[in-house]
């Protein structure tokens, strides 16, 4: 049995600007709600004004983006390693000493700096605190986010890979149908000479008719050879053209019933598929018996199937 039709399997997958967007939009929804619980936390203390979380939330989140960003810049190259996550990981955070300090300074600096230009002083814990309580909310910002990278960039490569593989089995399907085609269609034209060559010298006029009929089906052959797929309604048509000329070499030896659900006549299958069965039904069930042999070629719709059949009931 065939499949009636090929069928393509299609998934909803974003471009590489669309998952960047989401991943851009989680990244602003979660310093959103950082935000929220900051104000919430700070709303109604005494001697915290009112902007003051947002100017704290907002000057870690700029140099959290920047750390973002270093990461996105380098993600081409990390990706090799994602089958190989302890590496990933590694790669990730050897350099965590140092953006702690980076991460730090260029955060107090902006507050620093903020709170001087609206001519305020920004008080905090001593540095030796605040390098170590900064450093210890930092794991766990990393901690968390790149459990989510991984397995953002993780899902993107299996379906890189999904795709490259499901291309790599249709380039295969692909140079075995030409491999099969390249095969038959010099075995069938041998034979069908040779047929036409053993009537040459009984009865010319059936010899005529014979290369007659094997120019028209070389004709629909060569145009069935542009595509690797062809109809039911097609593949019986040539068949039929070369059932005729059998039927001619072995005159009054064979006949062929034809039995095709209507349908099943749209369906799809390779092109070639079945010549080389009925070649084989005339070969071994006929030419090698003197006795009359029935041929029976049927083709049959099974729920999403076809099932073809070539049976020689001799």
């Amino acid at each position: 049995m065939v499949a009636a039709s090929s069928t393509s399997i299609t998934a909803y997958e974003l471009t590489s600007k669309q998952k960047l967007r989401v991943l851009w939009l989680l990244w602003a929804l979660f310093f959103l709600l950082l935000l929220i619980t900051e104000v919430q936390d700070h709303w109604g203390i005494p001697g915290v004004r009112w902007w003051e979380p947002g100017v704290w939330m907002g000057t870690s989140a700029l140099v959290a983006t920047l750390w973002l960003w270093a990461y996105l810049r380098d993600r081409e190259k990390a990706a090799a390693y994602l089958n190989r996550p302890a590496f990933w990981l590694w790669r990730q955070v050897r350099w965590f000493p140092l953006v702690a300090v980076v991460f730090v300074c260029l955060t107090y600096g902006l507050r620093h700096g903020f709170y001087a230009l609206v001519g305020l002083q920004y008080k905090h814990e001593s540095w030796p605190f605040v390098f170590l309580y900064e450093s210890i909310k930092l794991w766990l910002f990393l901690g968390l986010w790149l459990g989510i990278l991984f397995a953002l960039e993780s899902f993107d490569h299996w379906q890189r890979q999904q795709r490259h593989l499901a291309e790599l089995q249709r380039s295969l399907a692909q140079a075995q149908l030409l491999q099969l085609k390249t095969q038959l269609r010099p075995h069938f034209l041998f034979n069908a000479l040779n047929t036409i060559s053993s009537l040459m010298q009984v009865d010319v006029a059936r010899a005529d008719r014979l290369l007659n009929q094997l120019a028209h089906l070389l004709r629909a052959n060569l145009r069935s050879d542009q595509q690797e797929l062809t109809s039911v309604t097609a593949e019986i048509e040539l068949l039929k053209m070369y059932s005729r000329i059998m039927e001619e070499r072995f005159e009054d030896r064979v006949s062929v019933r034809w039995d095709i659900d209507v349908q099943a006549q749209e369906g799809s299958i390779p092109t070639m598929l079945l010549q080389p069965l009925l070649e084989n039904a005339f070969k071994h069930g006929v030419e090698n018996t003197g006795s009359h042999t029935d041929i029976l070629v049927s083709a049959k719709r099974l729920g999403e199937k076809l099932e073809l059949r070539i049976v020689n009931l001799g």
